[in-house]
């Protein structure tokens, strides 16, 4: 629960990034948001998820 909310978090963040930049339009986030709502209610949600869980690891288990 913990990393889909950093996920989350950190694609809110860089939306509004974009949004603020002039490199995303309101039209293209709102594609983007119908997309990911759409995604999560296929079957194709639980091999998104183990994807980014499996991300998520190798990731944090890396040492500067």
């Amino acid at each position: 629960m913990a990393i889909s909310i950093s996920v989350v978090l950190l694609l809110v963040i860089l939306a509004v990034i974009f949004l603020r930049n002039g490199g995303l339009k309101i039209s293209h986030a709102l594609v983007c948001l119908l997309l990911g709502f759409y995604l999560a209610g296929t079957s194709i949600a639980p091999t998104i998820h183990s994807g980014i869980t499996a991300t998520a690891e190798i990731v944090s288990g890396l040492r500067p």
